[in-house]
């Protein structure tokens, strides 16, 4: 029997710093074997069981007082079949990372977030996804996945398996860390291809009354809305035939290191100290940005840095009820004297059927809101979150929201699907914890 060597847990942190922890245990497993004696360890003596990628969520769904499991010994890519278009990759490697490995064997992700930094199984656990028309998130990308449960067993399914088998992966593949803990992951890949990205000013109006067309003309539309302005910041991105036109380095830098994160963080400190100046700061930043067209391969476009660290809410709503729902959202700014120093992210996404997707069963728009770390937003967050479970919204799992299994049980048709298979993987709740007992029950 493999035997871990575990360290006292000490205080464990999220990236936006909104939330810790207190494990009494902390281990790093470097393989699925060890993984799943660090398990059977954990139940031996009582302990719950969580792991924690890079802290990228802004919930407490990885915080635990028992063992943490941490992903940095966990990484590297296992198996790369070009015949069947799939990469195996441990559950502790980073996106980036990922990223880079298939771009030198000229290979791709058919779509992706715009982060980089979180390890495979946190970002795919949680739902994280990018923007599309018809790409999904990354959870929709998965076609296997290894996990080690309650009994410290190590399961590997795909949809290719029995019904049970099918409906274990349908789960797993955005699973909250409720079913047990991801060891390894299988995504469909693909050649890898040139994308291009035209980002271009626009006014509020325009945005608004052209967003089903600007949806339906691009492979990966979003755009930004600087609140207390009627600007907007949008990004089409496209498939081309290249060749490569990559952003200068001196231009790439004044925008998205001095521009998006030096002086934009400078001025979200202002604002947080003196509200009464965020008005006229949105004006001067909604001008910043200026028009660009560049061409590169997918995840140097997909993905953008982010220094300046913040806390988020992000709903899914009905494709049609975004523009709708934006313009409630505007009001509700202006009404109430919020002072909101980031601008307002949508993106959208296909219907898919994975039974916890925020876009599970239908087309999807995301509404996104932010707030500079540090600065009071429980008030601007409520507000927003009221305006997005009226259009029938459904919360990220990895963001802000105050939903409990009562709503998220109307909010997703296959609810109870997915407690069946926590209850076949997790009696005993070794996978536990408070935050899961409200979004999911018991």
């Amino acid at each position: 029997m493999t035997v871990l060597r575990t360290t006292r847990g000490s205080t464990w942190r999220n990236w936006a710093g909104n939330v810790t922890a207190e494990p009494a245990r902390t281990v790093a497993p470097s393989s699925t074997e060890e993984l799943a004696a660090a398990v059977r360890e954990a139940v031996e003596a009582g302990l719950p069981v969580k792991a924690a990628g890079t802290g990228h969520s802004f919930t407490s769904v990885a915080a635990t007082e028992g063992l943490l499991i941490r992903p940095e010994r966990l990484v590297g890519v296992q198996r790369l079949d070009r015949a069947a278009g799939t990469v195996t990759v441990a559950a502790g490697t980073p996106l980036w990372q990922l990223n880079r490995t298939l771009s030198a064997y000229g290979l791709s992700l058919t779509n992706m977030g715009d982060v980089m930094a979180q390890t495979v199984a946190g970002a795919t656990s949680t739902g994280t996804h990018g923007t599309g028309r018809a790409s999904a998130s990354l959870s929709a990308q998965i076609t296997a996945v290894e996990l080690v449960t309650a009994d410290g067993s190590v399961l590997r399914c795909s949809a290719d398996g029995g019904p049970e088998e099918a409906e274990v992966f349908g789960a797993a593949r955005l699973g909250l860390g409720a079913l047990g803990v991801i060891s390894a992951l299988t995504f469909a890949v693909e050649p890898e291809f040139w994308l291009q990205a035209r980002e271009e000013p626009m006014a509020w109006s325009r945005v608004t009354a052209e967003f089903d067309q600007l949806t339906a003309e691009n492979e990966h539309f979003e755009f930004y809305w600087f609140p207390h302005t009627d600007r907007c910041v949008t990004k089409r991105n496209n498939r081309c035939p290249g060749p490569a036109a990559p952003l200068g380095r001196v231009s790439g830098w004044i925008e998205d290191e001095l521009l998006s994160n030096g002086v934009f963080r400078a001025a979200c400190a202002l604002g947080r100290a003196v509200p009464a100046t965020v008005p006229g700061i949105a004006r001067v930043s909604s001008r910043a940005l200026s028009a660009r067209t560049y061409t590169d391969v997918p995840y140097r476009v997909f993905t953008s840095p982010r220094r300046v660290r913040f806390v988020e809410m992000e709903y899914a709503v009905p494709r049609a009820a975004a523009v709708p729902a934006l313009r409630e959202l505007r009001s509700a700014i202006e009404r109430s004297g919020f002072r909101v120093s980031f601008p307002v992210e949508v993106r959208t996404a296909p219907a898919d059927e994975v039974p916890l997707s925020t876009a599970y069963g239908r087309d999807t728009a995301y509404i996104a809101v932010h707030m500079y770390r540090g600065t009071p937003y429980r008030a601007y967050f409520s507000a927003v979150e009221q305006i997005m479970v009226a259009h029938g919204g459904r919360p990220h799992w990895g963001k802000l929201h105050t939903r409990d299994a009562a709503y998220l049980a109307e909010a997703y048709p296959r609810f109870g699907e997915f407690l069946a298979v926590r209850d076949r993987l997790d009696p005993d709740r070794v996978f536990g914890n408070d935050h899961l007992r409200r979004v999911l029950g018991y």
